[in-house]
This record gives structure tokens, C-alpha cells and sequence, in this order.
């Protein structure tokens, strides 16, 4: 069966692969040690902040998921995102991206930053409802 796309929307923006990072992550590097030898890869500084947010830390989550936040924000951009338009949770290194914007909101909430965790989810629901439902912020 044929796949279907929106014609009149934006077309789905893919983050390219970081296979060297990945594969570290996915052996149990630790993640601290993958975002300092790959800095601009989104699923380490999500996993950091993840990790930070579980054990209470929530600025240091906060810091940790803006910065893989920010770094997915550019490779979107470098992607051809304009903006808005789907940024699908079913490709893997868009997970890092989507990942850090959802523990974003979550360290917003939790600091009284209303507006950004309201931001946050709103963006993260638009980017793609799979994302909010696997991460927990809907």
C-alpha cells in the first residue's frame, strides 16, 4: 500500500544519522562521554538530561536538554525545516531532538517556567503526537 502524504503541508524533516554516536549509546557508553566526543548529537545530551531529571537534578536536566535542544534546532534547520512541518518520532535520530525538547518541558514545568513547558508540548505534539505519547509530555 502506498504511503500516504499532505500535499499542501510541509514534507517530514529527517535528522541525518550519527552512527558512530548511536552506536556508542546503544554499547552503554556513557552518554557524558559520547556528547563530549560528539557535541552535536542530540540523543546523548537527551540521555544525560533524562538521566539528570530522574534523579532529581532538574536544572541540570533543564541545561543538559536545551543544549540537545539547540543542537537539533540547527540540524533541523540544515535540514530544510522552516519552522513547523512534521518532524517524525519513527526516525531514530530525531528521537534525540524530540527527546530533549520533551524532558525541556518537563524541567520547565517543574521550575515554574509555565510558558516554556506550555511551548514545549504544544511543539513537541506538533512535531509529532508519537513523540508526546512516548515521552510523556502531552
Amino acid at each position: 500500500m502506498a504511503r500516504m502524504t499532505n500535499l499542501l503541508g510541509p514534507q517530514p524533516t529527517h535528522l541525518p544519522e550519527h552512527t558512530a554516536a548511536q552506536a556508542a549509546l546503544d554499547a552503554g557508553t556513557d552518554p557524558a562521554a559520547v556528547a563530549a566526543e560528539h557535541p552535536d548529537y542530540s540523543e546523548a545530551w537527551a540521555a544525560l538530561a533524562e538521566k539528570a531529571l530522574d534523579a532529581g537534578e532538574t536544572v541540570a536536566a533543564y541545561a543538559y536538554a536545551r543544549t540537545g535542544y539547540h543542537r537539533g534546532l540547527d540540524q533541523l534547520r540544515r535540514a530544510g525545516w522552516k519552522g513547523h512541518g512534521p518532524v517524525p518520532w519513527s526516525h531514530r535520530p530525531n528521537q534525540g531532538f524530540l527527546r530533549s525538547l520533551a524532558v525541556l518541558g518537563k524541567a520547565a514545568g517543574k521550575i515554574g517556567e509555565t510558558e516554556e513547558y506550555d511551548r514545549c508540548r504544544t511543539f513537541l505534539s506538533d512535531s509529532d503526537p508519537a513523540a508526546a505519547e512516548a515521552t510523556g509530555l502531552k
